[in-house]
């Protein structure tokens, strides 16, 4: 069974989310914990939450991820920013018990003429200071395309706050198929030694879940802008011999895509139609 989602809004409450993931054939979905933006976020109905732990056992969800807001910078230059990180990634993870076992996923961050190691050590000083030995939650590394002084768009650095944090056994890596793209990754002419790459540096065991999109600009541009499946640069090829990979075929795939409930549908459609 191929395990796709896509990106749902969570105003209505996570059983809401349960339902629409089902109206689309899907048996998984990622959400923003709060406004992608940042700010407060909205107070959790623990019977709500019940609902849909109910729901994802009967139906036979794979596991779902929540998306920390886009303005989380760990390693940002102002120390004000980092604190806002640091309060609302521990907020966030409080708020996942309601959900246990599931997965959080966040982007690096930029560290804003800083340099890279510095950026890394202030990632990974954050995880320290937030992860706990009893959270039911696994954190996730997001692969970035490497705009500007994005930290993450190489596997070594990802590798290096890993091996930084603590608390590993809670950290893992969600690989999104447009950045590696646009990082220089080959997704789509090398999939196998791009894997292998990963598997040397990392460990495919990190490897907890796949953002499935396809890019709207050429390989290695390092732009990170998302395009509906088929109709980028990486191709339906492409995905095809991705959800196929016998070392990605039993991850859950989310689909970030710039579409409505309806395309999604489509193209979960599509995907699991080459599923093989």
């Amino acid at each position: 069974m191929l395990n796709i989602g896509c990106h749902l809004s969570s105003s209505k409450g996570f059983y809401h989310m349960g339902e629409e993931s089902l109206s689309i054939d899907a048996n998984t979905f990622q959400f923003f914990t709060r406004n992608p933006r940042g700010g407060s976020a909205k107070d959790i109905d623990p019977q709500d939450a019940q609902k849909l732990n109910e729901l994802m056992k009967e139906k036979k969800f794979a596991k779902i991820l929540a998306h920390a807001p886009y303005t989380l910078n760990a390693c940002a230059k102002v120390e004000s920013i980092r604190e806002f990180a640091h309060n609302t990634m521990l907020d966030d993870l409080k708020r996942m018990e309601f959900v246990p076992g599931n997965m959080y996923n966040f982007h690096p961050g930029s560290h804003v003429e800083q340099g890279v190691e510095t950026g890394i050590k202030l990632i990974s000083d954050q995880l320290n200071a937030i992860l706990w030995e009893d959270m039911h939650t696994t954190v996730l590394l997001e692969t970035m395309a490497g705009k500007g002084s994005e930290v993450g768009s190489r596997f070594e650095e990802l590798r290096e706050i890993i091996d930084r944090v603590e608390l590993k056994d809670k950290m893992g890596v969600c690989l999104d198929t447009c950045h590696v793209y646009d990082a220089g990754y080959d997704i789509v002419g090398d999939l196998d030694g791009v894997l292998t790459q990963f598997d040397k540096i990392i460990g495919l065991e990190r490897l907890q879940a796949i953002h499935i999109n396809d890019s709207k600009n050429p390989f290695m541009s390092h732009k990170d802008r998302h395009e509906k499946i088929g109709e980028g640069s990486i191709g339906t090829e492409a995905f095809e011999r991705i959800i196929n990979h016998s070392e990605l075929r039993n991850l859950p795939f989310f689909l970030e895509t710039p579409n409505d409930l309806e395309g999604y549908a489509a193209e979960i459609k599509l995907l699991k139609s080459l599923y093989k």
